[in-house]
């Protein structure tokens, strides 16, 4: 059976396909073959730029042009000459290498035997998945995230003043403004996508072990720690002097680490929204033709953020896994980390999806502030804060013991709030507050916190 939309066994590509379209030439085996030709190409290029590597010319002319050409992107065609090679060699890397040397003429046999020089396989695979990473965060995740930050200034900005009751344990608590509580998701989310985009990407290319013990053997003149670490550099990567066969995943983990703290912020914002929806704080706009129950027709349901909660989950889970698995090694090197790195596209890409969802739930989303005023007009009880906090400065005696007897466990409605503050021995300019007060207008400083984001 063909592998199509239809037939694939992860929704990655299969339903979800249409929207990972910008992650899968970087994270699909066409990007990973990809960027290992370009690291192949760059490191001849860079030997043959050395001077103190006196029987590799340097490569000019058509031949420096065509490895350049490679280095910056393969054809799907010449990935497939890859493969077709691997069939034969069993062997992924080597393939790589053997498909350069076919890229050469004839007359460039001595300059052939110099790709993949001195290296070891993960030399060129742990570059080759930091430039993948490093490209699909600063390429699509940032974007989409700081998309989704903005889009909640925004919504911020534009409720700023909509008061809203809060709710701590699930129980009425002192009001905010919806716009506020958006600035509150907003600003975590922007400290943790600046998090994800800071973490440092490492690379080295020092041989077998780590101990340039082939680079010695052949050119002991050489300063091969240099070479190497302009080269990583040169790369756009950090330099990692220190490793055993593989790059030991550290940076990987930091990596993970930070995406799922950004997926985890942006789970609490699917629930939050999703629960007001429900209180009906939010309507959803309605699409023509869209089916919200196969069997109850009013039915609007907050899909969208259902969706990405349940492709945040799945990222995260496999996230967890790679940041405890993949900096863990047996002595110099084991092959556990391979089959792991693989997936590391299937985490980015139900990331990406999220994403997307989240965007497309929160450009749905209509405030009712019909909805949230009714519902603070019905807890009047939440203004016990304000007044036993007024009682205090004033020195009355038991203040929050008196306004729990007033309103623990019950409904308190304006009349009796209103006809509790006239008993009490206040400065008249404190009793006129507390009787001006209402729930709708005891928000503090939310509006300005919410505008000042």
């Amino acid at each position: 059976m063909d592998i199509t939309p239809l037939t694939a066994l992860s929704p990655v590509d299969g339903r979800y396909a249409g929207k990972v379209a910008e992650l899968r030439p970087l994270l699909s085996e066409y990007g990973l073959i990809r960027y290992r030709v370009a690291v192949e190409s760059r490191w001849l290029l860079a030997l043959s730029d050395e001077p103190g590597i006196a029987e590799l010319a340097p490569v000019s002319g058509e031949d420096r042009e065509r490895l350049e050409r490679l280095a910056a992107g393969i054809t799907r065609e010449a990935a497939e000459r890859v493969k077709a090679i691997e069939a034969e060699t069993n062997h992924d890397v080597k393939a790589v290498e053997y498909f350069l040397k076919e890229q050469l003429g004839d007359d460039q046999a001595r300059t052939r035997e110099f790709f993949h020089f001195a290296c070891t396989s993960e030399d060129i695979n742990n570059l080759a998945y930091a430039l993948m990473l490093r490209d699909a965060r600063d390429g699509v995740l940032t974007a989409q995230q700081e998309g989704i930050a903005e889009r909640l200034v925004g919504l911020a900005g534009d409720n700023a003043a909509v008061p809203m009751l809060s709710r701590t344990h699930g129980q009425a608590a002192s009001p905010t403004t919806l716009g506020k509580e958006l600035a509150n998701l907003a600003w975590r989310l922007r400290r943790q996508k600046a998090q994800f985009a800071a973490v440092e990407v490492l690379g080295k290319i020092n041989g077998a072990v780590g101990n340039f013990n082939a680079h010695l053997a052949a050119y002991p003149e050489v300063d091969w720690q240099a070479l190497t670490r302009g080269f990583v550099e040169s790369l756009g990567l950090a330099w990692n002097p220190y490793t055993t066969q593989i790059e030991p995943h550290d940076w990987i983990a930091e990596y993970c680490h930070a995406l799922e703290r950004f997926n985890t912020v942006l789970t609490d914002l699917c629930r939050d929204v999703w629960g007001y929806v429900s209180l009906g704080y939010f309507r959803q706009k309605v699409v023509a033709g869209e089916v919200g129950s196969s069997t109850m027709p009013h039915k609007v349901n907050p899909i969208d953020f259902e969706n990405a909660e349940g492709n945040l989950g799945v990222a995260n889970a496999l996230l967890a896994h790679f940041a405890a698995k993949l900096p863990v090694s047996r002595w110099q090197r084991d092959l556990t980390d391979s089959t792991v790195l693989r997936n590391l596209g299937v985490a980015l890409a139900h990331s990406s999806i999220a994403y997307a969802a989240v965007l497309k739930g929160l450009d749905r989303l209509a405030p009712d502030p019909e909805t949230m005023a009714r519902d603070l007009d019905a807890n009047w009880e939440v203004l016990g804060e304000a007044i036993q906090t007024v009682m205090r400065r004033y020195g009355l005696p038991n203040p929050y013991e008196k306004l729990k007897e007033l309103t623990r466990g019950r409904r308190v409605g304006p009349e009796e709030m209103a006809a509790f503050i006239e008993e009490l021995p206040l400065p008249d300019d404190a009793r006129k507050r507390l009787l001006a007060l209402t729930p709708a207008g005891y928000t503090g400083l939310a509006e300005k916190l919410a505008r000042d984001l």
